[in-house]
């Protein structure tokens, strides 16, 4: 056997490991990020692919999803503040939200969720065996106490849940700013769509759930337990949404550092 063959013998070790941590969801080019990041491997993305291909590993595909909100015609139609601009320079500026359906033998569950458009952390999220407003709004205050946002865009598509008059008022309650596209656009509301994609390749596909219990314990470790604090995103630069937020309150705070140093150089300087 050539050293190429040892090293590679080695490498796939490593890649299948990792294929495993992510529960069998993850491609090549997060397996090549991880092997970088947690074990300063760096190999070629080609190399890692051909390896993977090898190994008859390969990532989670895609499959669409079910649209569940249904618009108001009557209700009063708040502006839409993104106009598909998904874009936000720190935390809790700009929120998307949506719902979708989780199959069981036992029924149907719905989850509505809250997506920080920074991070793509999931900041607030409920399940409930049905589509009144009092699921959204759960899932809006899980995000308002877990946030504590002072001027932040929720920005959704129109169906009647988001164009209640009770999600309205808690919504002025928490000074949030609602923002609505139309209804059933995935480009309106892209970033929300691309989550939902995640979910039903990373789990909903890949599961049978008996229960509608055994469905929400499966979603809450799917959601807290891997996609914040682990699911890498090559949109930030395969970092996961907790570790993106951590790197910004870094900066933030080196910069703070940089501004008190100043500061404290220019009384000296003022002093002498």
């Amino acid at each position: 056997m050539s050293d190429r063959d040892r090293a590679d013998l080695a490498l796939t070790a490593k890649i299948e490991a990792i294929h495993r941590r992510s529960r069998g969801v993850y491609g090549s080019p997060n397996i090549h990020a991880e092997l970088a990041d947690d074990y300063g491997i760096r190999v070629g993305r080609k190399r890692v692919a051909r390896l993977m291909r090898a190994a008859a590993l390969r990532g989670a595909t895609l499959r669409r999803y079910v649209v569940t909100t249904l618009a108001d015609p009557g209700a009063q139609r708040p502006v839409d503040l993104v106009e598909r601009q998904f874009y936000s320079d720190g935390p809790d500026r700009l929120w998307v939200a949506d719902i979708t359906y989780i199959p069981t033998w036992a029924g149907f569950l719905y989850l509505a969720m809250v997506l920080d458009v920074y991070s793509r952390r999931i900041v607030g999220w409920a399940m409930e065996t049905h589509l009144r407003t009092e699921l959204i709004l759960a899932a809006l205050n899980m995000a308002i106490t877990q946030r504590q946002p002072s001027a932040v865009i929720h920005h959704s598509d129109r169906g009647c849940q988001y164009t209640s008059y009770a999600f309205g008022t808690r919504c002025q309650e928490a000074g949030v700013m609602p923002s609505m596209g139309s209804v059933g656009d995935a480009y309106d509301n892209a970033m929300a769509e691309s989550f939902f994609a995640s979910l039903e390749r990373e789990l909903l596909n890949r599961r049978r759930f008996k229960s509608q219990a055994e469905a929400k314990m499966a979603v809450f470790e799917w959601i807290e337990g891997w996609y914040n604090p682990h699911r890498r995103h090559s949109s930030l630069g395969y970092r996961s949404p907790v570790n993106y937020e951590r790197a910004h309150q870094r900066s933030i705070e080196s910069d703070q550092s940089v501004c008190r140093l100043r500061r404290q150089t220019a009384l000296a300087m003022e002093g002498a």
